[in-house]
């Protein structure tokens, strides 16, 4: 039998991996990446972003950005003056609160003529007591599978495997 300490130990590796485990990196736009002409609506449909999820804005350095900005920025296409572009061409967007987020292209015309914005809904984190099952989308039904990378999921199955070869 274990002894309490090694008990402890496991149970705080399982504490601290489950999360990474369950999070998602939402790569957005898939293989097309953040650029005009795309519909990033259709893409988030059917899709499930959870706080602990990321969001991967991929695209050309100097042709685009990413801004967050309220619903009616969204709608406008306009972010606030004091909004701070994300610009590497590799953004990476912690979700860390439950809600409705809103991104968009500043760029040229990018969001108004090219549809460069992307709306979605976060939920509770997957596990947490308030997580409940989020509405379909009008007219649809979800789809079970959320596309998107899983790295963070092999991240967690190493720690706990390297938890469970420790003891």
């Amino acid at each position: 039998m274990a002894s309490p300490n090694k008990m402890f130990m496991i149970i705080a590796i399982v504490a601290v991996s489950v999360p990474s485990i369950l999070a998602t990196e939402h790569l957005v736009g898939d293989a097309t990446g953040w650029k005009p002409g795309f519909d990033y609506g259709a893409w988030a449909n059917g899709k499930e972003f959870h706080v602990g999820d990321t969001l991967v804005f991929k695209y050309r350095a100097g042709a685009h950005n990413v801004l967050r900005v309220n619903g009616t920025g969204f709608q406008e296409c306009k972010a606030a003056d004091d909004t701070v572009p994300l610009s590497s061409g590799n953004d990476v967007i912690s979700l860390s609160t439950p809600g409705k987020k809103w991104y968009i292209c500043g760029f040229a015309e990018h969001c108004e003529s090219g549809n460069q914005k992307l709306a979605i809904t976060v939920l509770a984190q997957l596990g947490s007591p308030s997580t409940s099952p989020s509405p379909s989308p009008t007219g649809t039904s979800p789809s079970g599978a959320t596309s998107g990378s899983t790295v963070s999921r092999y991240y967690g199955l190493i720690v706990a495997i390297v938890g469970m070869v420790m003891f």
